[in-house]
């Protein structure tokens, strides 16, 4: 049979409405459950909703990548040029017939597309949380002249007109009320444009056939796309005043950022395993294939711009070069783990950050104990898709503590006592 087109914008409708059926109830639960409360506080649960499906569409997403489902529909945003399986079922059947462990079979196309839908469910709440943030920024902008003007007019001699009550107090307030600064449209907006960006490519994982590093990026951006829904969520909470950022000693905000930094390197050479299929090139540990420094192709294994499985001379890829993505991966392991758990009781020494700081340590614990199963249990699915969630809390929080605290000031004191020894 012929090929499907690579993108058939026909049944994009459909899935628009699709994804904003699902929507509608994460929406309705929300604005019910939260109807009396300020509007910055009904932006932050959504925010959180947001999130926590997010999150799970970051592990249905490795799920889809594990069962070999990224092709299940080898054309874009619709299966065949229909919306769901059932309108493809004959293409389907035709090309699991053809290929019976193929990359297209009537479950991997399911697995696919609810994918999909998934993903533009989320779509969807991100764009009302961006379009009801601005709404809510312009009424407050309006709200504020009104209140100016109205403090103006207070201030005025009694004679000639009507005295109002009092409006003032030193404690800032936003148009809803609430306690705190302005809600900003700046990250909402960021996250919009962002879920775009990774919708695209989502589209090329499937038109460039898993090309490995269009892959990674993919899953990169899932987590990037985490990282911005919980600072998203930070801000809102800052706005409405029930939160407050927290000072933390310049070590160890410095250490935070490290470890941040370190953190997303590993996620990049953990996705680089993944796509690449390299977990199994080590099935040992600590050692690999017996020994502390196996045979390695660097360069093969971190040549970025190539296809699934292909190597520099378009040959299959070695196996040396796998163990080189494997065995990288493991090394930095190591040095974030230690980061990790020097963060961990660095963070509990501070009242304001002590959650964070368990967190951090149990999460490290939980990774150490994901990958090692992946290795010498030959990667069974469970691990796999814990390891990947373990990572993906690994982000939020750290996200979390970053933009819910800043480096306290050098005391006076201590400046010029600094000063005075130069």
């Amino acid at each position: 049979m012929d090929a499907p087109d690579l993108y058939n914008l026909s049944p994009a409708l459909r899935l628009m409405a699709t994804g904003l059926a699902l929507a509608l109830g994460p929406l309705a639960w929300v604005w019910l459950r939260n109807k009396n409360q300020p509007m910055a506080r009904r932006l932050r649960v959504l925010t959180l909703v947001t999130l926590f499906l997010t999150f799970d569409l970051v592990l249905f997403g490795a799920f889809t990548r594990l069962t070999d489902s990224g092709l299940g529909c080898p054309d874009w945003p619709g299966c065949y040029g229909h919306a769901s399986p059932v309108g493809a079922h004959q293409p389907i059947s035709d090309a699991q017939a053809a290929m019976p462990s193929g990359p297209v079979t009537h479950s991997k196309a399911w697995v696919e597309m609810i994918h999909r839908y998934l993903a533009t469910g989320v779509g969807v709440l991100i764009l009302t949380l961006a379009v009801a943030t601005w709404r809510e920024r312009r009424a407050a902008g309006r709200g504020g002249h009104t209140q100016a003007f109205l403090q103006a007019r207070a201030a005025e001699p009694a004679s000639g007109r009507r005295r109002s009550g009092p409006l003032g107090g030193e404690q800032r307030t936003t148009h809803s009320g609430e306690r705190g600064g302005p809600i900003s449209t700046w990250w909402p907006a960021w996250t919009l444009v962002w879920v775009c960006i990774q919708g695209a490519f989502g589209a090329l994982t499937v038109t460039m056939k898993l090309f490995p590093l269009i892959v990674t990026l993919h899953l990169l951006g899932g987590l990037v796309l985490l990282a911005l829904l919980r600072a998203q969520a930070v801000r809102y909470a800052q706005a409405q005043g029930s939160s407050m950022p927290v000072p933390l000693p310049a070590g160890t905000w410095l250490l935070l950022v490290v470890t941040f930094a370190l953190l997303w390197l590993q996620v990049a050479l953990g996705g680089w395993v993944s796509t690449n299929y390299a977990v199994l090139a080590c099935t040992d540990f600590p050692a690999c294939q017996g020994s502390l420094w196996p045979a390695m192709d660097f360069r093969e294994g971190f040549t970025f711009w190539r296809a699934l499985g292909a190597g520099l001379d378009g040959n299959n890829i070695s196996f040396q070069a796998l163990t080189a993505i494997h065995y990288v991966h493991r090394l930095t392991a190591y040095v974030v783990f230690a980061a990790l758990l020097l963060l961990a009781v660095r963070l509990r020494d501070v009242p304001g950050t002590r959650s964070y700081g368990w967190w951090l340590g149990a999460l490290a614990l939980w990774q150490f104990a994901t990958g090692l199963s992946n290795v010498v249990l030959g990667w069974p699915m469970v691990a796999a898709v814990a390891h990947t969630g373990g990572a993906a809390a690994l982000v939020v929080v750290m996200t979390g503590a970053l933009f819910s605290s800043y480096r306290a000031p050098i005391p006076a004191s201590a400046s010029k006592l600094r000063a005075s020894t130069l």
